[in-house]
């Protein structure tokens, strides 16, 4: 994700934080600063939101280390104001363990409110609940109460809070998985509407809320669709496979000549039959700008990429197109590179197949 940074890799999965998320916490800061509660609030108040955003961290944690039992890696996590983002692979295909993994993230936020629980008991630290607020109160007990909201907030039945999901892979047991998504996104888009409803009437956080529901369900259906579409299709089907390539010791004017001439933006770099880089558009204009079209392929390619196989499903592989360093991805087979992947070549597969499809259909209602 654009404009993140990387905290570190943490059992073998990449965290990032969002430069807005640093913004956030400047602001919850200055806001406490100037309520008068002087440095001490401030530094109480951005050590609860630091606290919290460590439970969204571990929460997202409980998804992702139980979808590695199933065999599903996970790309990235990323901490944004709104809380975190797993990058899976993918979602599981059976009911079962998609309800295992999205609840899995939710029982961890029960698990640290129990804990600070049995703390707060044992140590005699328990206050009473109107001693608290959002800016005042015990620390601990205030993070306590936090993962119990953040607990029933991502239970709601609706997109993309984990509720949503569990209630799509409940509905799995008995319909299929498109229409256990349709009905899902139904439901949470009739929650949109009563937290928007409400929210006019009483406040309007509950608006703000009820379009990032109504949006979200949408999303995860058409996503859903998109994912149907593309199942049981190999990369071969869509990928590029008139393309050129480039040695290491050429220079950039050969590509922009390439570049001028086809269609054709990003380009594999091969020394002796052997892939050992990719240049992209982004990474040719960028070396232009700064260098000239003299300047080397070798120097300017990146080194660091994934490749697919093209018997791969486009299923799995299509959701990696939407990290940027992964817009294009080299095709191999048996070592060889034999197409590129982009998602604009996967989107021209679609719409060239459902026509053939449609005219299809329109044969059959006419032969009938």
């Amino acid at each position: 994700m654009k404009w993140s940074w990387k905290l570190g890799r943490f059992a073998g999965i990449d965290v990032y934080l969002h430069a807005t998320f640093i913004l956030f916490v400047a602001w919850i800061a200055a806001m406490h600063w100037m309520s008068g509660q002087g440095l001490d609030g401030m530094l109480t108040g951005t050590g609860f939101i630091i606290a919290l955003f460590g439970s969204v961290l571990l929460h997202e944690f409980g998804h992702s280390l139980t979808a590695r039992r199933y065999g599903i890696s996970t790309r990235n996590i990323t901490l944004l104001p709104i809380g975190g983002v797993s990058q899976l692979e993918r979602m599981p295909t059976e009911p079962w363990q998609e309800l295992v993994v999205t609840l899995a993230g939710p029982a961890v936020n029960v698990v640290i409110a129990v804990g600070l629980f049995a703390l707060l008991t044992a140590t005699g630290e328990l206050q009473p609940l109107n001693s608290l607020a959002l800016t005042s109160g015990s620390l601990l007990e205030r993070v306590m109460f936090a993962n119990v909201s953040l607990m029933f907030f991502n239970l709601l039945p609706a997109f993309p809070m984990d509720g949503g999901r569990a209630l799509r892979a409940f509905l799995s047991f008995w319909m299929s998985h498109n229409r256990a998504t349709q009905v899902a996104a139904t439901v949470g888009q009739g929650f949109a509407v009563i937290f928007g409803f409400v929210g006019l009437l009483v406040n309007p956080l509950l608006v703000l809320i009820a379009i990032f529901v109504w949006f979200g369900a949408s999303q995860e259906a058409a996503a859903t669709l998109l994912r149907s579409a593309l199942s049981g299709i190999p990369v071969s089907k869509a990928m590029l496979t008139d393309f050129h390539t480039l040695q290491e010791q050429d220079s950039l004017s050969r590509a922009v000549d390439l570049m001028q001439k086809g269609s054709q933006h990003d380009f594999p770099v091969m020394v002796e039959g052997r892939l050992t880089g990719l240049l992209t558009r982004t990474d040719l204009v960028t070396a232009l700008s700064e260098h000239g079209d003299a300047y080397r392929v070798a120097d300017a390619m990146r080194r660091d990429f994934h490749t697919v196989d093209s018997a791969e499903a486009l299923e799995g592989v299509f959701p990696r197109l939407a990290q940027p360093q992964d817009n294009v991805i080299p095709v191999t087979h048996a070592g060889q590179v034999v197409g590129l992947l982009t998602a604009e070549k996967v989107a021209e597969y679609l719409m060239l197949h459902n026509a053939i499809e449609q005219s299809d259909h329109r044969k059959d209602v006419k032969a009938a």
